[in-house]
């Protein structure tokens, strides 16, 4: 399936961006003994570097992750989306999961951030809690 794929993304680049973000969804949705969510976010990547103003490939990658077992890692997931944030014309939903990986990771600071930027209207800083004061979520 990846050779296939990665021949016709090759032999015709228009439709390159759809046949990675399909990849990223046969992994995403395959079990194997291998862990395919890593090949998912692989394909999401690829499929976010030809279209990056395209949210899906972020949002899809995001929504992958196990917190139970931390696959795909979200350390990776968290750069590939801050990545995103330039390039996408709505950020609130990348805002969202940025928050959630975070707040996963145990970053609650960021975490809070996030989660308060994607509230907020575009280009509004979120507010900064009083010294010794603890944001409420």
């Amino acid at each position: 399936m990846r050779l296939f794929g990665e021949k016709v993304a090759g032999e015709f680049p228009q439709v390159a961006y759809d046949v990675f973000f399909w990849l990223a969804g046969m992994f995403e949705a395959t079990y194997s003994t291998s862990d395919n969510h890593e090949l998912a976010v692989h394909y999401y990547r690829k499929a976010a570097a030809l279209n990056p103003a395209e949210p899906d490939p972020y949002i899809k990658a995001a929504d992958l992750h196990e917190p139970d077992l931390n696959i795909p890692p979200a350390a990776g997931l968290i750069e590939f989306l801050k990545s995103g944030l330039p390039h996408v014309a709505d950020p609130v939903p990348l805002f969202k999961r940025l928050g959630d990986l975070y707040t996963y990771l145990g970053d609650t600071d960021q975490g809070l951030f996030y989660r308060l930027k994607a509230e907020l209207p575009p280009g509004d800083p979120p507010p900064k809690p009083e010294e010794g004061e603890r944001p409420s979520a």
